[in-house]
């Protein structure tokens, strides 16, 4: 699917929330806006890594789906796309990354350091906005989900290199530093300002699931995609020494030999393309298969979640985004 594709799809399944996300940019934009001139420039440049709004997206769909929606879910979207858009910029200096969007990381086109204190700029946009609402389980909610992603990502770079991880371990690591604000998003949706838990901790699973088939997909692309048509640096993951899900089945489906060349892809110095020195020791193609079978799985988990909801135009909308994500390529 390209990119005109994708966004067309995209566009008509968020046809329920239209004028919602509407909102939610709005203020998005609105929140990011800065006197100085420095700054400004800044956030003017990482305003177009917005991308898709895919977690903004499932507040208001998740509103729509449970008959939740309030005054205020806007707002709620618009925190959640604020934290996002954080990670992206410390992400990029972790991963080492060039390119997002199409355009220059903040990392790149400036330094590191300026990239850490404009991420660190978005939070405090974020939290000082939750600050605002009428209720405070916004904040309570998407604090600890800042702090679990925070800990998924520590996870993740002490983990690097380790090709003897279980998958399981993967998947709790990858759900902290990803899926963990899919959860929020799908979370604060069904219960802002407070409502129903149940159906709260029911969504927030859905958003869990899907959120690791995000990142799942998102390994596997990193491996098979192209830069210009993913639209970001790929390859960052062997080049930064995480060992992702399609690696390690991959990883495990080899011999001895083939194992010890599979580290030295990672490992060896003077390698100008690890990606392509994986793919050269061993059948990278199966361990992504392999991973992108769990990813199905995941979405269909958290669709049985979806099922049973009445059936609604926004209920259908979550199923069709929940599919999109299997199939982007981007």
């Amino acid at each position: 699917m390209g990119v005109k594709g994708s966004k067309a799809v995209l566009a008509e399944l968020l046809l329920p929330v239209a004028p919602e996300m509407e909102r939610m940019r709005a203020i998005l934009s609105a929140q990011i806006l800065e006197s100085s001139p420095a700054v400004s420039d800044m956030t003017d440049h990482v305003a177009r890594f917005q991308g898709k709004q895919l977690r903004g997206a499932l507040v208001l769909l998740s509103g729509e789906a449970t008959g939740n929606t309030t005054d205020e879910h806007a707002a709620v979207a618009a925190i959640v796309e604020l934290i996002h858009l954080a990670t992206l910029v410390h992400d990029d200096i972790l991963d080492g990354a060039e390119v997002r969007r199409r355009v220059a990381c903040v990392n790149q086109r400036w330094d590191n350091q300026i990239a850490v204190l404009l991420g660190d700029f978005l939070y405090a946009r974020a939290f000082a906005l939750s600050t605002q609402l009428s209720s405070r389980l916004c904040s309570r909610l998407l604090a600890d989900t800042t702090r679990t992603l925070c800990v998924g990502e520590i996870e993740q770079s002490t983990r690097r290199f380790d090709f003897e991880m279980s998958q399981a371990d993967y998947e709790k690591i990858a759900s902290q530093k990803t899926a963990s604000l899919y959860a929020a998003a799908c979370e604060l949706g069904a219960r802002y300002p407070g409502g129903n838990q149940e159906l709260g901790a029911r969504m927030a699973e859905a958003g869990r699931c899907l959120g690791l088939a995000f990142q799942i997909v998102d390994d596997c692309l990193d491996l098979t995609a192209r830069e210009e048509e993913l639209g970001k640096t790929v390859g960052t993951d062997v080049e930064d020494g995480k060992v992702t899900l399609p690696v390690l089945h991959a990883y495990r489906a080899s011999g001895e030999t083939a194992r010890a060349a599979i580290r030295d892809a990672y490992t060896q110095p003077d390698v100008s393309d690890r990606r392509a020195a994986l793919f050269a020791v061993c059948d990278v193609s199966a361990g992504v298969a392999e991973a992108e079978a769990r990813a199905r799985a995941l979405v269909d988990a958290a669709l049985e979640i979806l099922a049973t909801l009445p059936p609604s135009d926004a209920s259908r909308s979550m199923e069709g985004l929940f599919q999109f994500v299997l199939s982007r390529n981007q």
